[in-house]
């Protein structure tokens, strides 16, 4: 649809005071952005070409991984109608069981791939049993859903370092081993695909599969539907005779399951330690899996495009770290992905969020 520019006015004046606000803050602050960091942004646009490659590709899937499965697990609990903020909580348990159990088979052994993967279905139930906590709390005992989610992060992010400091006398534990790359014979042979594709993490290989699943259960099967309806008309479900709190339940311990995915794909499959200090490891990437789902627009698809192109802008300022001559400072590249979740925030305002989102359902009400 072609704008007239002539229009514009017209159109600014019919918006609601909030969004002229927004628009007029995001207006001041490109100009300043632009004004004080305008050259860096050139140099960093000029660099691109020089750093974005097959590996850089690898290297942004990888770093998706706990994004994209925190935010599946937040599109299921949020459109059953139960907003779970503490998916970061759920992904700093999972990373620090992971780790735990892992360092614990292998203590006084070698260890082997094994011990790696039980330690990844050890953090996959840690996170499970969290979530399960929060829904109790939230769907019998009617709590605030937004409060409960903040208990949630605030106990991991306090309870994990303190059984680090317990477990390992720091609240960073020692190096474990991480999970192997799966490598498909022949394909991965293929030129620039095949490295990305077919030589990668597990954990890839399930994100990659997950995406499209999740897409399919939302909107292709029964428990797709009640879980939409949950969220949007909770009252039609009861009168059709689904549970609604049943679903809800289901929802929200399939928040933890995918959490717990990501918070062992983060520890096992990446950084191979459980890392506690300032706010752990996982830094943040609950609260951006939140935004994810939300500028995706609670679909599973739009989800994971919103934590890759995060991914990949978080590999994309690692990589112009380390390139000798680039003068601009390592602080101002490391805000490139930070950035973007702020102008992705501002754009998530055409987001729809479900009807009863954080409202408490009894069966038979009226």
């Amino acid at each position: 649809m072609n704008v007239d520019p002539a229009t514009w006015p017209e159109t600014v004046a019919g918006w609601s005071r909030g969004k002229q606000v927004a628009a007029g803050v995001a207006l001041v602050s490109t100009v300043l952005f632009l004004v004080f960091f305008g050259d860096v942004l050139v140099e960093t646009l000029l660099m691109v070409p020089t750093v974005v490659d097959a590996s850089a590709v690898g290297s942004a899937l990888r770093l998706a991984v706990p994004i994209a499965f925190a935010a599946l697990g937040g599109i299921f609990a949020e459109k059953s109608g139960v907003i779970n903020i503490g998916l970061e909580g759920l992904l700093i348990v999972a990373a620090f069981t992971g780790v735990a159990t892992v360092s614990l088979l292998g203590e006084g052994s070698t260890t082997s791939q094994w011990m790696v993967w039980t330690g990844f279905f050890a953090a996959i139930v840690a996170s499970t049993l969290l979530s399960a906590l929060f829904a109790v709390v939230c769907i019998r005992y009617e709590a605030d859903q937004i409060i409960a989610g903040l208990a949630v992060w605030l106990v991991a992010l306090g309870l994990a370092p303190f059984a680090s400091q317990v477990v390992w006398g720091s609240v960073n534990s020692p190096s474990v081993p991480t999970l192997n790359n799966w490598t498909i014979p022949v394909l991965s042979d293929i030129p620039i695909v095949g490295g990305i594709l077919f030589d990668a993490l597990p954990t890839v290989y399930m994100m990659l599969v997950a995406v499209p699943l999740c897409w399919h259960v939302l909107y292709r099967t029964n428990f797709g539907h009640w879980v939409r309806a949950s969220g949007e008309n909770p009252k039609a479900l009861d009168t059709a005779g689904v549970d609604v709190k049943r679903v809800r339940y289901a929802s929200v311990l399939l928040s933890g399951v995918f959490s717990g995915i990501g918070g062992a794909g983060l520890a096992l499959g990446q950084v191979g330690q459980f890392i506690g200090g300032g706010t752990t490891m996982v830094s943040g990437r609950g609260w951006i899996a939140i935004t994810a789902y939300l500028f995706g627009n609670y679909n599973p698809v739009g989800a994971f495009g919103a934590s890759l192109l995060f991914a990949g802008l978080n590999a994309l300022q690692i990589r112009l770290q380390q390139i000798q001559g680039y003068e601009v400072p390592d602080p101002v590249i490391g805000m490139i992905p930070y950035l973007t979740v702020v102008v992705v925030l501002a754009l998530v305002g055409r987001t729809r969020i479900p009807e009863a989102s954080g409202e408490h359902y009894e069966s038979g009400e009226e």
